[in-house]
């Protein structure tokens, strides 16, 4: 699992040697202000990937892809039980997102790294961005792959994202909180982040 998730600084490169200008749109633009430390927002689930064919195909055999959604949410309670990785309570200064105590909050992302990370020293899994997993929507977990897969039945014009964003309330941080959106739809409160099958 990535430490954080894909950095603006990352898709530019992709953006620069894949040729795909068509992605600076003048939303894009406006949106990824932040830096090259900040991870990127506008990207659809389409986009990330876009990102990844390309990894791949520059890394060689490296196999990186979105994490299921059950991966996603093993990573961010990194062995806790808990609401947050860090305990019931949201805190100040663990995370971004709206009255979380920091300087970002419910204005925009902060660069990747600015918080803890959690106990399996992953960045920001909590706020921050959203973040696209590779799963389809479903309403429950009833029927969902028992060994952490992704599940890739259900609505499929519909994907999963995780994590909750900079500009939501700390009940939408919660390790188990789902959302879905069209995979095509690009928003300045979703990202991503990749994983990487060592042996694939």
């Amino acid at each position: 699992m990535g430490m954080h998730e894909v950095t603006l600084g990352q898709f530019k490169q992709y953006i620069a040697e894949a040729g795909r200008d068509g992605l600076l749109t003048d939303e894009f633009i406006k949106y990824n202000d932040n830096g090259d430390r900040a991870p990127v927002v506008m990207v659809s689930w389409h986009d990330a990937q876009g990102f990844i064919g390309w990894l791949n195909k520059k890394e060689g055999a490296r196999a990186y892809r979105l994490p299921s959604e059950a991966e996603w949410e093993y990573a961010a309670r990194a062995g806790t039980t808990t609401r947050y990785s860090w305990g019931d309570a949201i805190g100040r200064n663990r995370a971004n997102c709206y009255d979380c105590g920091s300087e970002w909050d419910d204005k925009r992302p902060a660069p990747v790294g600015s918080f803890a990370p959690n106990a399996f020293g992953l960045y920001d899994m909590h706020g921050n961005v959203r973040e696209w997993v590779a799963d389809c929507w479903n309403d429950s977990y009833r029927g969902a792959p028992a060994d952490g897969s992704a599940w890739t039945s259900g609505d499929c014009d519909s994907r999963v994202l995780r994590g909750g964003s900079w500009s939501y309330l700390p009940q939408g941080l919660r390790s188990a909180n789902r959302n879905w959106l069209t995979p095509s739809v690009r928003n300045f409160i979703d990202g991503f982040r990749l994983v990487q099958d060592l042996n694939p």
